[in-house]
């Protein structure tokens, strides 16, 4: 694999179960560039280590006056100098595309596996640990994988050295053969707390990067509280401690290299003693002594690198590590039921008492209830329409998912081609919901898998099910880019920018990207900075709405999407996401009055059971458990609210203080004043939502 061949068609099934496995198997699957760094290494180191033996081979010929000599002792340098130069050129050139392409392996399985989880990574692991891994610790794991060959190289380079010595001049050969290993194994007991050092800078380092990633996310809240000084506070005292430990990591790193350097020395000074004493004794040449001599202070070059070997180790582990646990994580499927027949028989119970509720409200006001008979039938060819669906091809899957969307844990039914608002008082038990109803839910619970049109949108691939059922969270992102650039994601062709912008009442947002950005001529290629931090919360989400309408999907689960704009606004959404949506399967968490009134159908979900279903008007007169969660009745005024007599009647104990007025107690109520009087305390409600 070349540089410009990147990135990878397939970077392939890492081996996570550790830190070390995980260099192992990234070694492994670059054999080919490490081989031909091996190679040119080989070159190098070899032709560096022949000058030594080309300059002894000179000075015996210049001491023995022999011109012939002289000359092919010039021709070997010649040589060598050109294998130095060629070796060296192409060494560097392997080495850099080893590096280059091992940390864009780890960069491609990083996001391969960020798609694949969405929202669960950052449940799971901090956002700043994924920042570390992404970038610093991704170049560290890159160094450690192309140092592999230079560092072989260099060893095998240092064994032949040693060899080549022993048969040249075994009086001297046998020194410098019992001192190099001696040299190269002196710095081993260093290393265990060096790489402890090591480590622990490492792990200081990404739990600063962590807070400075979470100060720069809530810096626009923190300022709003006074708390920036607070923070900064505290990433200066974790800078300090990174500031720190890395001195500490670098006295024992400055120690080993001062092993190295010194330990080479007393070597060479114990070479050249003994190389003088057999020199005056005449049992060796000058040349000899000098071809020795030169050859120990060649070796320090390759002896480096078992120092920076060890040093990309140790750097590399913790970093190695943590892209294993990133990488290791799973969709964790939904734990199997301990007893199969008592949740059966819960299930059984809470869709009977949610079909209850729901017969009794709409036999009143709708006629949108389904007979057993159907719901029997929906059942009993769950299981076969799932299978049909999940041997088709991808494309056929996707037309196929059609009809209503029913959680047979909740009993919440989603009638296809409706807007649905669920009520639920706990957001976040809401915010689990709307996740289960996309399929394939962050955090499965046990239970039975969300229908689409009798579907199992669990059982089915992932990105069909995202297709078929696109959920936005409260807390969409938006990536960094050009607004254009947001809004070109993958849809149906129906809904155009234009269309969705105006739904979603982007006219201000526009204008105010226009006046941020005069010399853009459209709006569309102002750029919006990360997560939208130039926008305000309003304005960001009002065009995460947008781009989630632009895809156009069978169905559409949103999360509270008008929480962060104000009641006129979120009027106008709300018509235009009816209009827009027309025909289409919309699902619409939220407690707000105004979309819960345009709504074609309104479900409350109580304690994980749907309990009454209806329109928002009938639902805010009989049933107290959703007037508590939309008017935020507290309980004083819950006790002193209309009730419902025993033939139906209304009868008001005490009027709603939002209706206004008294009434004598046990006085009878006009039907078409009490009408009125509800209309003007829903009107009152509606307006100070």
């Amino acid at each position: 694999m070349q540089i410009q061949d990147l990135p990878y068609p397939d970077p392939g099934v890492p081996d996570a179960r550790s830190g070390p496995r995980f260099l192992w198997w990234l070694g492994r699957n670059q054999l080919g560039g490490q081989l031909r760094a091996l190679a040119w290494g080989l070159l190098h180191f070899a032709s560096v280590s022949a000058l030594p033996f080309c300059v002894g081979l000179a000075v015996q010929a210049v001491v023995d006056r022999s011109g012939r000599r002289l000359a092919l002792t010039g021709g070997l340098l010649v040589l060598a100098c050109a294998g130095n130069a060629l070796g060296d050129t192409f060494l560097h050139r392997a080495a850099v595309t080893n590096w280059i392409t091992a940390a864009a392996r780890v960069q491609q399985l990083l996001a391969r596996k960020t798609a694949q989880l969405g929202s669960a990574l950052t449940r799971r692991v901090a956002a700043g640990e994924v920042v570390a891994v992404s970038t610093g610790d991704v170049e560290k794991i890159g160094w450690f994988v192309e140092a592999v060959s230079r560092f072989t190289a260099a060893a095998v380079t240092i064994v032949l050295v040693c060899v080549a010595l022993l048969v040249y001049q075994p009086a001297l050969g046998v020194i410098v053969a019992a001192g190099l290993p001696a040299l190269a194994l002196a710095v081993l007991p260093l290393l265990p707390r060096a790489t402890r050092r090591a480590d622990l800078q490492r792990e200081k380092a990404g739990r600063a990067t962590e807070l400075a990633s979470d100060t720069v996310a809530g810096l626009r809240v923190l300022r709003g509280i006074g708390g920036e000084e607070l923070f900064l506070d505290r990433y200066r005292r974790a800078s300090q401690e990174v500031r720190h430990a890395a001195v500490r990591s670098a006295r024992m790193w400055s120690l080993i290299s001062a092993i190295q350097v010194l330990l080479p020395g007393l070597l060479l000074i114990a070479v050249v003693w003994y190389g003088v004493h057999l020199a005056r004794t005449g049992r060796i040449t000058v040349g000899e002594l000098v071809t020795v001599y030169s050859s120990v202070m060649v070796l320090t070059y390759p002896l480096r690198h078992f120092e920076e070997i060890a040093m990309a180790y140790s750097f590399s582990r913790p970093s190695a590590r943590r892209a294993a646990r990133v990488l290791s994580l799973e969709r964790t499927s939904a734990p199997a039921a301990a007893d199969p027949t008592a949740e059966a028989r819960t299930a059984k119970e809470r869709t009977a008492e949610a079909r209850t509720a729901e017969a009794r409200t709409t036999e009143a006001r709708t006629t949108e209830a389904r007979t057993t008979e159907a719901r029997t039938a929906e059942a009993r060819t769950t299981e076969a329409r799932t299978s049909e669906v999940s041997s088709a091809p991808a494309g056929a899957s996707v037309s196929a998912l059609s009809g209503d969307l029913y959680d047979p844990e909740t009993g919440l039914r989603v009638p296809a081609g409706l807007l649905t608002a669920v009520v639920c008082g706990d957001p976040d038990a809401a915010g689990r919901l709307a996740d289960r109803l996309g399929g394939h839910p962050a955090e499965p619970e046990p239970g039975a898998s969300v229908l689409l049109g009798g579907v199992a949108l669990d059982e089915l691939p992932l990105d069909a099910a995202r297709t078929a059922v696109l959920v936005q969270d409260k807390d969409p992102v938006l990536l960094s880019g050009s607004l254009r650039d947001l809004l070109d994601v993958p849809s149906s062709g129906d809904v155009s920018a234009d269309a969705a912008l105006a739904a979603a009442q982007c006219s201000d947002v526009l204008d105010a990207l226009a006046q941020a950005s005069p010399v853009a001529g459209d709006p569309m290629d102002v750029r919006i900075t990360e997560r939208g931090r130039s926008l305000s919360g309003g304005q960001r989400q009002r065009l995460a709405l947008a781009r989630s309408l632009i895809t156009d999907p069978e169905v559409l689960v949103l999360d509270e999407p008008t929480s962060a704009v104000d009641s006129h606004t979120e009027a106008r959404i709300a018509e235009g996401l009816r209009a827009l949506r027309t025909g289409r399967t919309t699902v619409v968490f939220t407690s707000s009055p105004l979309l819960l009134d345009r709504a074609d159908r309104v479900v409350l979900v109580h304690e994980g059971t749907a309990v009454a279903v209806g329109v928002h008007r009938d639902l805010v007169r009989t049933e107290p458990r959703y007037r508590a969660v939309v008017t935020r009745e507290t309980d004083e005024e819950r006790a002193v609210h209309e009730v419902l007599s025993s033939d139906g009647t209304l009868r008001r104990d005490a009027r709603h203080p939002l209706a206004g007025g008294s009434a004598p107690r046990g006085a009878a109520q006009d039907p078409l004043e009490d009408e009125a009087a509800l209309r003007g305390a829903l009107e009152e409600i509606e307006e100070t939502a």
